[in-house]
């Protein structure tokens, strides 16, 4: 796994993509701060950039790095979740500016699996988290679904749980500054 990581970390830090397993499904990712790294993404999936990504961060701790203000309600489902859990937060901040939407929130998980957590805090920035698929295709349900077009435009693919099925994306749940609550998948 130390090998696999400091493959990745090589990669991210050159403003690369990924193919990374997840706490949910395969996903496709690169440095959340990077406008450039955002673009291909965008680009490889065939996906309107007005739609927003998935950003994974290792712990609360760095969560509070890149949201303005976390409500209370947050910390207990994050805590409390028994699947991974994706909260759309208000008022991101130091994350590249073409991940933002429209309405100034951002979606963010803290990851669960092992190799994301250790990935995430090695890096020491988030990282972005989308199915690896071409917008509008189903989600690769295991390694072996995922379209030779997603494999051949990442520079790096990790080494890692590619016997792995997984079909269950996270929950997704947004939580207003105001403290309203909104599920947006279960």
């Amino acid at each position: 796994m130390n090998q696999e990581i400091q493959n990745t970390l090589e990669i991210l830090n050159k403003g690369g993509l990924i193919l990374y397993p997840t706490d949910t499904v395969w996903g496709i990712g690169c440095d959340a701060t990077n406008e450039e790294a955002i673009k291909k993404v965008y680009e490889l999936k065939k996906r309107d950039d007005s739609k927003a990504l998935i950003s994974l961060v290792s712990d609360i701790r760095m969560l509070q790095k890149y949201v303005y203000e976390i409500p209370d309600a947050a910390f207990d489902i994050v805590e409390l979740a028994d699947r991974p859990t994706t909260i759309i937060y208000d008022r991101p901040i130091n994350v590249a500016k073409n991940l933002i939407p429209e309405d100034n929130t951002l979606a963010i998980r803290v990851a669960s699996d092992e190799f994301c957590q250790k990935l995430i805090r090695q890096f020491k920035r988030p990282i972005i988290s989308t199915s690896a698929n071409i917008s509008g295709m189903p989600t690769p349900k295991s390694f072996s679904e995922i379209a030779k077009e997603i494999l051949k435009g990442v520079d790096y693919v990790v080494n890692l749980h590619r016997e792995k099925t997984n079909s269950r994306p996270s929950s997704i749940i947004k939580i207003g500054n105001d403290a309203t609550v909104k599920i947006i998948r279960k």
